[in-house]
């Protein structure tokens, strides 16, 4: 019962832990998720020679608050040597007759809402960010102010050295850019982290207490199959009723071990394997919480032959019972305390050396005198 419930109390334990992690889990989850990205088709033509070459590809991303739709147009770098539009006075060199450009502008150095507010004001109808050198064609969603029919979007590093390059050489450049695909981010690198930094310690978490409840249920079921063993081995002991002339109870006569108090006349006493005897009150419960004689250790259900069902067969009914019972003294300990009679008092016929039927393994064939097996 006392496994029962400690098991029971940890189970509550782990599951209202769980819970907890559970509803931490879900209230990061939605505080991080992030809006939903949409990639850009791209479309860029120029020309080479007397042919129009065109390249179509979804090479970039929308910024987080970027206008999504349609857009066409010039592509038109800032003028210098500084590609990054931080300055307010940046100036790009745009063909009258062209009535619509995009800004081609390098991340760094400034915001991004910097970059595109400078852009805007020069007359931008899109603005074109490609990432930092090193980076290849990596992109992600930027996050920034939002312009009004303003398209946004971020390309890779190697895309827009491509196209600077071209237009640098005096190549004119269109772009038309389309909404792509749709893009669901569930977490962002927060959330990553916390998952990352939480994961062991709730994986050791669980395992240590499934461990435990395991543990907890087969010593419980060990405990209910030792206890059911000890109930058979009280019911083949024997029982005697002392009478009046018996030797037990005259004035020298012998007291419990358990109780302390003399043998009197009407007394049932049980009569162990070993042959020591005590108060069938007495002893009966000890022997359902030790499983051994008082006095000499006597292992009664070896004694009876009956076989413990242990886990790996080699732990003995004593060894089990400190396991399962901890507050019970041990044998040596239990051996050298005061729980013996006074001294005035004789122990004679229950107070033998040797245990010579524990000795052979087996039960006694010798009958006492007025033995009756309990009906």
């Amino acid at each position: 019962m006392h496994l029962l419930k400690i098991g029971t109390r940890r189970n509550s334990t782990a599951s209202s832990w769980l819970m907890k992690f559970s509803f931490l889990w879900l209230l990061s989850q939605h505080c991080c998720r992030a809006r939903a990205v949409w990639t850009a088709y791209t479309n860029i033509s120029f020309h080479v020679g007397n042919r129009m070459l065109s390249e179509l590809g979804e090479t970039g991303v929308f910024g987080r608050s970027s206008a999504l739709k349609r857009v066409a147009g010039v592509i038109v770098p800032p003028e210098g040597k500084t590609q990054n539009a931080c300055d307010p006075g940046t100036s790009f060199s745009t063909s009258k007759n062209s009535e619509t450009w995009l800004a081609l502008v390098e991340r760094g150095g400034c915001t991004f809402t910097q970059k595109i507010k400078v852009a805007v004001e020069k007359g931008a109808s899109g603005v074109i960010i490609y990432n930092f050198l090193g980076t290849g064609n990596r992109v992600f969603p930027m996050s920034h102010q939002a312009f009004k029919d303003i398209v946004v979007v971020m390309i890779g590093n190697l895309k827009g050295m491509e196209i600077l390059h071209l237009i640098q050489k005096g190549v004119h450049v269109t772009v038309m850019i389309e909404v792509g695909r749709k893009h669901i981010i569930w977490m962002n690198h927060y959330f990553v982290s916390f998952v990352i930094v939480t994961t062991a310690p709730l994986a050791y978490f669980i395992f240590y207490h499934i461990q435990r409840l395991w543990v907890a249920r087969i010593q419980n079921r060990r405990w209910q199959r030792l206890t059911s063993d000890l109930k058979k081995a009280c019911g083949q002991l024997q029982l005697r009723v002392l009478k009046e002339g018996d030797k037990e109870v005259s004035p020298n006569g012998d007291s419990c071990v358990v109780c302390f108090e003399l043998y009197k006349p009407n007394d049932t006493v049980r009569i162990l394997t070993c042959k020591h005897f005590f108060h069938k009150n007495c002893i009966d419960p000890w022997i359902l919480a030790r499983g051994t004689c008082p006095m000499c250790k006597c292992d009664i259900l070896k004694a009876l032959g009956i076989q413990v069902d242990v886990e790996d067969g080699t732990e003995s009914v004593q060894v089990l019972m400190l396991n399962e019972l901890p507050g019970i003294l041990s044998p040596r300990e239990e051996g050298t305390s005061n729980e013996l009679p006074p001294a005035g008092r004789s122990n004679k016929g229950t107070h033998v050396e040797e245990c010579p039927t524990c000795q052979n393994d087996g039960p006694s064939n010798s009958v006492a005198a007025n033995v009756h097996r309990p009906p």
